[in-house]
C-alpha cells in the first residue's frame, strides 16, 4: 500500500516504528528520535501534527481534517501536506505498515 492508496481506498496509511520516539516541545513541534540510526529530527508545526496523527492511527483524511480546523487551508492542500509528510517519514524509515 502506497500513501496514495491510503487516501483513495479510506485505509489508514502506514504507523510509526515502534523503535521511533517522538517528543513534544512545545505543544506545537516536536522531535522524532530513531534509536536504531540515533538520528533525531526536528518536526514543525504541520509535521507534529501529521506524526500525532499517525500515533493515534488516524486515516490520512482526518489529519488533513484537523489541520484545516487549525489552519486556514483547504481540504486539498491539507492532505498534499499530510501525503509530503508522509513520504519523507516513510524516506527516512520511520514508519511501517499496520498489520
Amino acid at each position: 500500500m502506497t500513501v496514495n492508496d491510503s487516501k483513495s481506498n479510506g485505509t489508514f496509511p502506514p504507523l510509526p516504528c515502534d523503535h521511533v520516539l517522538y517528543t513534544d516541545l512545545d505543544g506545537i513541534e516536536g522531535v522524532l528520535v530513531d534509536l536504531n540510526t540515533k538520528k533525531y529530527y526536528q518536526l514543525n508545526e504541520t509535521a507534529s501534527l501529521v506524526w500525532r496523527g499517525l500515533e493515534r492511527q488516524m486515516s490520512i483524511a482526518n489529519i488533513a481534517r484537523e489541520m484545516t480546523e487549525l489552519y486556514d487551508v483547504t481540504f486539498e492542500r491539507a492532505t498534499l501536506s499530510v501525503e509530503t509528510a508522509l513520504r519523507n517519514f516513510e524516506g527516512q524509515r520511520l514508519l511501517r505498515r499496520p498489520r
